[in-house]
């Protein structure tokens, strides 16, 4: 497994301090996540998935603790907008650059809105994917936040 990816590259080129984690994915895990937090030791509320959304039609990128649901009406109008779902796997592979199972809010192939739960922002570190399968990157979400020029919201279902 390769250690450098888009994501690590962009966090170095922003003078993000960070630091990479991995572990066995799992393919068949119902839950990518929770299995990522689980096989990492950590509290699933400080490893953060990265989710692909529509809203209003456009890309969305939104981060949330693994042990949370993201509700649509919360998203749309953190983002602006009046309605959201969920963008389908190989649409989010196409705009984001990343497989799903590694796609990182870090070094998508465009720049998109990104929307993150507040309550990620109450940790000092947390974990975020690496841009591939089985990579984590460890860091402060308060980075996270600023690098992304995140919207902060509840958007927690």
């Amino acid at each position: 497994m390769s250690k450098v990816t888009p994501a690590t590259r962009a966090l170095e080129a922003a003078g993000i301090a960070f630091s990479v984690h991995t572990y066995d994915y799992d393919p068949d895990a119902e839950s990518i996540g929770l299995q990522a937090a689980a096989a990492l030791g950590e509290d699933p509320a400080r490893v953060l998935k990265t989710l692909m959304a529509l809203v209003d039609g456009k890309p969305v990128c939104v981060v949330v603790p693994s042990d949370q649901e993201v509700s649509m009406k919360k998203l749309a109008a953190a983002a602006g907008g009046k309605s959201a779902q969920m963008m389908k796997p190989l649409e989010a592979e196409r705009v984001t650059g990343f497989k799903v199972g590694g796609i990182s809010p870090f070094g998508q192939r465009k720049l998109v809105r990104t929307v993150i739960e507040q309550s990620a922002l109450a940790h000092d570190q947390v974990y975020l994917n690496g841009g591939q399968r089985g990579l984590q990157l460890r860091l402060k979400p308060g980075d996270v936040r600023d690098l992304l020029n995140a919207v902060v919201a509840d958007v927690r279902a």
